[in-house]
């Protein structure tokens, strides 16, 4: 524990302490452009493992200068070799967009996202690999300069699919989609690539896709799925679930049932976001309204979300968040440990056999999902018996009436986490990232 505390106030002094300072390496040149601005933006990895692909999300309110056109920006890794001059052949194929010779750094792949649809851009995003207690620089760089194409690996969209509104937010590994409004649906991808676009566009049965854009892998019915949100609101029966679908007034109709709306608020090459709202939730015992901002991130098997609660109020003051995963079908094993579960399934029949249409069904080796809830939000573990069999985490109520999970998947058919020790050593290494995100420390505005 005295190890952990004097990481945390070095980390603290590291980040919040120590006064800005001018870089004196080189400065990022690429083709013709050579930037006369930038700002040092510092990383630092408080882990002693590995941190591939780790998630930076810069506000644009911690920036010495705000007012920065959306294309003025340029992030680079002053690590990392810079790009040779193309070729005329790789010119010709992909056109005067390539990036050109580079010194003083490699460009990195980032986007730039308004999330609250004022007009502003709000968050820069990037990805970087970090070492163990590593501190990495990074510049984002400010000028004009139109190069650099790169192709998305994380997806999200609306379709009208299977007669009604369904919002699908994906990586190349997993996707999910919500076919019921608050308790996600899986899809198993057998090798990297994005298809929810076909999915939804097409009206492809997620179960009857061709082989090579993966399958449906959830059946969701009344359990939490591979992901879901709750209220535990009646301290006398500490396993009872209050859940937006399944209010008194389930089926009534939208004037008086629970009702949704969906948003598609960045639809990135890095990070893709769906805004679920849930309306006119009225329980019985209290009313309330909530917000989920799910999360895909390329590279990742997981999502993260956001819940937050506009409207919150509960006739009873012990009511408390809920959050929660299925059981897996045909549940082999599972593992809870603070805020995280996994539950393993083995021999897994995802799709039965349809006599009608001569399908002989599918079952797969392995199926895994977890949940992650922070530590910082106190969760506490509780198997749930019903609604199909579900585990769920209890977390007290936050002053801004918020909190944070994720959710990951792994099968056997897939291109990662094919196995049981694959995917619960995937989760426990995430969970530890999550609970632990890589600090960030933005200097002042740098001038050559």
């Amino acid at each position: 524990m005295k190890t952990k505390n004097s990481c945390l106030i070095l980390l603290f002094a590291f980040l919040y302490i120590v006064p800005g300072y001018s870089q004196t390496g080189d400065w990022y040149t690429e083709g013709n452009f050579e930037p006369k601005k930038r700002v040092k933006i510092t990383i630092a990895n408080t882990l002693d493992i590995e941190c591939k692909n780790c998630p930076i999300t810069v506000s644009r309110e911690s920036l010495p200068v705000q007012n920065i056109p959306e294309r003025e920006i340029t992030v680079v890794d002053p690590s990392l070799p810079s790009n040779p001059e193309p070729t005329a052949e790789q010119l010709g194929k992909m056109s005067g967009y390539l990036l050109r010779k580079e010194t003083g750094g490699h460009y990195l792949e980032y986007q730039m996202d308004d999330l609250d649809k004022d007009g502003v851009w709000d968050e820069l995003f990037f990805m970087t690999d970090l070492k163990p207690r590593e501190t990495k620089t990074i510049y984002a760089y400010i000028g004009v300069s139109e190069r650099g194409l790169y192709p998305h690996k994380t997806h999200a969209g609306i379709g009208y699919y299977g007669r009604h509104i369904v919002p699908f937010w994906e990586s190349e590994y997993i996707g999910w989609k919500l076919w019921f409004p608050t308790d996600a649906d899986l899809h198993g991808k057998r090798a990297p690539m994005l298809i929810a676009y076909i999915e939804y566009s097409t009206n492809l049965s997620g179960y009857y896709m061709p082989r090579e854009y993966g399958t449906d892998m959830m059946t969701v019915a009344n359990t939490f799925g591979s992901g879901g949100i709750g209220l535990f609101e009646n301290p006398y029966k500490p396993d009872s679930l209050s859940r937006p679908r399944y209010s008194p007034m389930s089926g009534k109709g939208p004037f008086l049932d629970t009702r949704y709306s969906f948003d598609v608020v960045v639809n990135g090459p890095l990070r893709s976001m769906i805004k679920v709202k849930t309306m006119n939730w009225n329980t019985g015992i209290g009313e309330y309204e909530a917000e989920q901002l799910y999360t895909a991130y390329a590279f990742k098997s997981y999502s993260t979300c956001k819940v937050t609660y506009p409207v919150f109020h509960p006739a009873e003051p012990a009511t408390t968040f809920a959050c929660g995963i299925r059981k897996i079908m045909n549940e082999e094993s599972s593992y809870h440990q603070g805020g995280l579960a996994i539950s393993h399934g083995q021999k897994v029949v995802l799709r039965i056999p349809d006599e009608d249409i001569g399908d002989k069904g599918l079952t797969v080796d392995y199926e895994g999902i977890a949940m992650a809830v922070k530590d910082s939000y106190k969760p506490q573990f509780i198997d749930i018996k019903e609604f199909g069999g579900n585990y769920a985490f209890k977390m007290p109520v936050t002053p801004d009436k918020s909190f944070e999970y994720m959710i990951a998947a792994g099968w056997s058919e897939g291109s990662v986490n094919r196995t049981k020790e694959e995917f619960q050593g995937y989760m426990l290494t995430e969970y530890r990232k999550y609970n632990n995100p890589a600090g960030i420390r933005v200097g002042t505005l740098e001038e050559k």
